[in-house]
C-alpha cells in the first residue's frame, strides 16, 4: 500500500529518488506511464499485470479496446532502481508532466503519482474539495 507525499529534487541526469518506505515493493522493476491528468503513474509489476489482465478480459468493442491498450502500454516504461533507490524519469513522461528540477511522489494505495510540485498543490486542493462531498455523498445513503 502506498500512501504519504514527499518532495524531491531531480538531478541534472533525470533521476528521481523513491522513498525509501518503497524501494522494497518495487525493487523487482516498476513500470511508469503519463497519468490521466498531468502526472507520472508508478505502479509494481504486479500492479501492472492486474490492470493488463483487467483490459484483456473487458467487454469493451474491438476499436475501444485497442485505444485503451495503445494508451496504456505504447506510452508505458519498464524501469529498475539504481544501487541509490533512483529511477531515470523517461524525457516523453518529465514532457507531459511538466516536470523539471523537482517533483512530488504521492501515494495513491496500489500506485504511486509523480507531479510537477505546483500541479499537485492544486490537485491536493481540488481532491480535498471533492473528496468532502463525496464522504457526505456516502453519508446520506
Amino acid at each position: 500500500m502506498f500512501f504519504g507525499e514527499f518532495q524531491y529534487k531531480i538531478d541534472e541526469k533525470g533521476r528521481l529518488p523513491i522513498p525509501p518506505r518503497f524501494r522494497r515493493d518495487l525493487a523487482s522493476g516498476m513500470v511508469l506511464a503519463p497519468g490521466v491528468e498531468k502526472c507520472i503513474t508508478i505502479y509494481s509489476m504486479p500492479e501492472w499485470k492486474n490492470l493488463a489482465e483487467t483490459l484483456q478480459s473487458t467487454t469493451l468493442t474491438g476499436s475501444k479496446i485497442r485505444r485503451l491498450k495503445r494508451t496504456f502500454f505504447a506510452t508505458a516504461f519498464n524501469l529498475k532502481m539504481d544501487s541509490q533507490g533512483r529511477i531515470a524519469l523517461p524525457y516523453a513522461l518529465r514532457q507531459h508532466a511538466e516536470i523539471t528540477d523537482s517533483a512530488v511522489i504521492a501515494g495513491a494505495n496500489n500506485y504511486l503519482e509523480i507531479w510537477n510540485s505546483d500541479y499537485w498543490q492544486e490537485e491536493k486542493q481540488i481532491s480535498r474539495e471533492q473528496a468532502w462531498q463525496t464522504i457526505e455523498s456516502l453519508e446520506r445513503r
